[in-house]
């Protein structure tokens, strides 16, 4: 389990690196290298929807991997979306920039984004359920927090090393090459990766299905397309949480609030090792209490904590905003945390890997790719302290805890044998 989770843990860190990296390179610069004739604000926003197609993508992926994963293996997805989502990475980095190709450079950025969405649908599927079908029952929810942790930190490693960059960088360097240096990284992590995962073995509980699905789409819209939208209800609110903190606030404190880049970036990473620290406590907890409670919590928790976020963001304070940022991405972790262990259960193995990966990418599309866009748009409509968008975040956290409501609890109960009978 141990070699297993490490090589689960190594590859989604990679591939989230990879999603990532475009995201802060979004919030900083694409704007106006590839989209130079639109205003600021306007370029920005045509930067977070290059961003928000990874996650259109994403569901699709799931449906392409899923399929594979379903019929072939968890294994052979493992190895495909790492390739996918690593060479479309770098390719990224590459892209001339508007002033060189004019249109075309938008919309190779474009295509790029699509396969980086389209190969992560895949990988959280796959290295989630090997871990999720390799692990005891009562300790599903601790095993499987391990590659939750990746997302943590391929956060940290893209914007660590943009934050190197940018703080050894003059602006200008910054906006000719020095972006580009992240994404020509992913070449090698992706192949550390797949070095990691050759030696994966196959999940038991796919050895062990006798009648495979032959669509597993299909038998997911027929029998359980009810699940498949609760559970993208419900996962909206953390998505949302998430790239509020990581991506609107980092272009509308830089932009807006004139916050330097160094300082954005170093109390959001803060916050985040924070939070990736406290994943696995949050899963033991899972655990031991289930899997709907400490999510409905999040959700209840990230409802409250939208307003005092986005006014401790408004006062360019380092220490308050970091402040923010930890507030929301606990109430985040406390759902996310069990969540590559709540999925998997929810789904009867033979289409496991299809149900869970399309219901978990359509919450990234509800809440991952329209809040940066969204957020954008009401603050730049609202005053000094944008409301609009701390009223935006608590409406999806309360549709996602209503969601949650109306999902089962699946925790493994374990049954104790009967005690001998006195005398």
């Amino acid at each position: 389990m141990l070699r297993l989770a490490a090589a689960s843990l190594a590859g989604t860190a990679i591939e989230f690196y990879d999603f990532f990296v475009y995201g802060t390179a979004a919030a900083l610069v694409l704007g106006p290298l590839f989209f130079p004739t639109f205003s600021s604000v306007a370029g920005t926003l045509a930067a977070f929807a290059t961003f928000g197609v990874g996650f259109i993508a994403r569901p699709l992926g799931s449906v392409l991997f899923g399929h594979v994963g379903d019929r072939h293996g968890r294994r052979p997805v493992l190895l495909a979306s790492l390739l996918l989502t690593g060479a479309s990475t770098v390719a990224v980095g590459c892209v001339p920039t508007y002033d060189t190709i004019g249109v075309t450079a938008p919309v190779l950025l474009l295509v790029l984004r699509f396969l980086q969405g389209l190969g992560l649908g895949g990988e959280w599927g796959g290295a989630v359920l090997l871990t999720a079908e390799h692990a005891p029952a009562e300790r599903r929810a601790l095993w499987t927090s391990v590659p939750q942790v990746g997302p943590s930190l391929g956060f940290l490693l893209a914007n660590g090393v943009m934050l190197a960059l940018s703080a050894t960088l003059s602006d200008a360097q910054f906006a000719s090459w020095g972006w580009r240096v992240p994404f020509w990284a992913a070449g090698l992590m992706a192949l550390a990766g797949l070095w990691l995962r050759s030696s994966l073995a196959e999940s038991p509980s796919f050895r062990d299905i006798e009648d495979h699905a032959r669509v597993p789409l299909a038998d997911v819209v027929r029998d359980h397309w009810r699940l498949v939208l609760l559970t993208a209800g419900a996962l909206a609110a953390g998505y949302a949480t998430f790239y509020a903190v990581t991506t609107w606030s980092l272009a509308y404190g830089t932009e807006r609030l004139g916050v330097s880049r160094t300082v954005m970036l170093t109390c959001i990473m803060a916050a985040v090792v924070v939070k990736g620290s406290l994943t696995p406590l949050a899963a033991l907890l899972g655990d031991r209490f289930g899997r709907r409670p400490l999510c409905m919590v999040g959700c209840a928790a990230s409802a409250l904590w939208m307003f005092p976020m986005v006014a401790l963001l408004a006062t360019r304070a380092p220490l308050l905003m970091f402040l923010g940022f930890l507030g929301s991405l606990l109430a985040f972790i406390t759902m996310f945390a069990v969540i590559a262990a709540y999925l998997p259960e929810l789904y009867e193995p033979r289409v496991r890997c299809t149900g869970a990966a399309v219901g978990y990418n359509l919450g990234g599309v509800l809440g991952g790719a329209l809040t940066p866009i969204v957020a954008t748009t009401l603050a730049e409509r609202g005053g000094p302290v944008p409301w609009g968008v701390a009223a935006y975040l608590t409406g999806i956290a309360l549709l996602s805890l209503c969601c949650f409501a109306l999902l089962p609890e699946t925790r493994p109960v374990r049954v104790r044998a009967a005690e001998p009978a006195a005398g």
